[in-house]
């Protein structure tokens, strides 16, 4: 049997509120930086600025709307993870939200759960971006969402989903075959078309592509574990074993990719796909 690896934030056998509260914080603190070169990239390519107005979903921590933020967009996240959401809070709409004036429209919402929770209406205008930049996302959970967000956009806006790219050239996946092992299940980080399947299971037409090199880099073992934990890609490790066999293993598989000084890296490509709603 093989498996297409997908995070699974909270799983209620292995994850206390409190587990999965530092998790987040981990996850926002050393591993969502490591995906900054895609959010550009795609930031670039679509000419993200003050006319865009971005629907993000499994927007995480905020770090990806931050950005389109600093470039003038007017963002709006969804987030069904309650601990990356309260991150996201923290970093997009501290209290009071300055520079909103009395009355005012806030340019920036996050929300608990999927688009179809917006609350109306939803926009005035159409969103004319909808992003899902997490490339852990399961797809089977992905694709409703998407459907729901492209019905919020306007016609030929464009919907952009993140994979990760071929696997000879992702070092993380060499690492992940420690899942493999433990979970006896073969395992594979991303297919070559799945991003154009997910998009045209969605009602998505395909439209373009494009990859982009993002290495994962840490000062030592410690947040290199901590980083990869947070992903949520060994959670079927961790409920076939425990989260200390997982760490142990984990630190093992990523000895080869340890430097002299103690720092960790992995090379990685990743691939987006702009299709249309």
């Amino acid at each position: 049997m093989t498996t297409t690896l997908a995070h699974s934030r909270i799983h209620p056998r292995t994850h206390s509120h409190s587990h999965t509260r530092s998790r987040a914080r981990d996850w926002a603190e050393i591993q969502e930086r490591m995906l900054v070169p895609l959010y550009e990239a795609v930031y670039d390519r679509l000419g993200v600025g003050p006319g865009t107005r971005m629907l993000g979903l499994e927007c995480g921590s905020g770090l990806a709307l931050l950005m389109a933020a600093a470039r003038g967009a007017a963002v709006t996240g969804c987030e069904p993870d309650e601990q990356r959401l309260a991150l996201a809070r923290e970093r997009l709409l501290p209290e009071p939200q300055w520079g909103v004036p009395p009355g005012g429209r806030a340019r920036t919402r996050l929300l608990l759960g999927t688009p179809d929770r917006l609350p109306r209406p939803v926009p005035a205008e159409p969103f004319n971006l909808v992003t899902a930049l997490d490339p852990a996302t399961a797809p089977g959970t992905l694709t409703p969402v998407l459907a729901a967000a492209a019905r919020l956009a306007g016609h030929g806006a464009p919907v952009v989903l993140a994979g990760w790219g071929p696997s000879e050239r992702c070092a993380t996946g060499r690492v992940l075959r420690m899942t493999a092992r433990l979970t006896e299940q073969r395992v594979r980080l991303s297919g070559r078309d799945d991003l154009e399947e997910l998009a045209r299971a969605a009602g998505l037409r395909p439209d373009g592509s494009g990859r982009v090199s993002c290495p994962f880099g840490y000062p030592d073992m410690d947040s290199a574990v901590r980083g990869l934990v947070s992903t949520g890609l060994f959670d079927a490790a961790v409920a076939a074993t425990d989260q200390q066999q997982v760490d142990k293993e984990l630190a093992e598989a990523l000895h080869p990719y340890r430097g002299g000084d103690g720092t960790v890296r992995m090379d990685n490509v990743f691939r987006y796909v702009i299709a249309r709603a």
